[in-house]
């Protein structure tokens, strides 16, 4: 049976080059971690949100959480909690070449498309990137326009801009 955590990310943020991150934790981000006894499902950050009486935390979805507070703060690059990815056989592609983006650096959703094998698909790729369960985890954040350009994220492109730049500024540092 699915269960559902909910975490307050609200000043959890302490890294000085993490500003962008501090500034978007303060607009009451919530991290929802919906799991199965042994597993995440999904990973998903919400605004605003509220934390739900609903909710049943467990040492999965706490590993989650500390993992999470690790690499906001420019501590961890490579998630290792146990997650599984429920989607089509081309999503599950992509997402697994998104786990292939090198920390710090990003690539176009036709570069993605092109290492498929299916030059034509970059708006296939954009489209399982907007369907990727595992926020952060697996980083559809780090796939950009053509042009070099910040396009789409659930996230909003603010919080794109900011994971971006916060890799960017921890990636010298290592």
């Amino acid at each position: 049976m699915q269960k559902t955590a909910y975490y307050r990310l609200e000043n959890e943020t302490q890294r000085e080059f993490s500003a962008g991150i501090k500034e978007i934790c303060q607009e009451g981000l919530v991290l929802e971690i919906g799991y199965l006894k042994e597993y995440v499902i999904y990973l998903n950050c919400c605004r605003n949100g509220a934390l739900s009486e609903e909710q049943e935390r467990s040492d999965v979805s706490d590993l989650v959480y500390d993992q999470v507070l690790e690499y906001l703060n420019g501590k961890r690059r490579i998630f290792d909690f146990p997650y599984q990815m429920i989607g089509s056989e081309f999503q599950k592609r992509v997402w697994q070449k998104l786990c292939e983006i090198p920390y710090g650096e990003t690539r176009t959703y036709k570069e993605i498309a092109e290492a498929l094998g299916k030059p034509s698909a970059g708006r296939a790729v954009g489209m399982a990137c907007s369907k990727n369960p595992i926020w952060i985890a697996v980083p559809c954040h780090r796939v950009i326009g053509a042009d070099g350009s910040l396009t789409g994220y659930a996230g909003g492109i603010d919080m794109k801009r900011a994971l971006l730049q916060l890799e960017q500024e921890t990636a010298a540092y290592k």
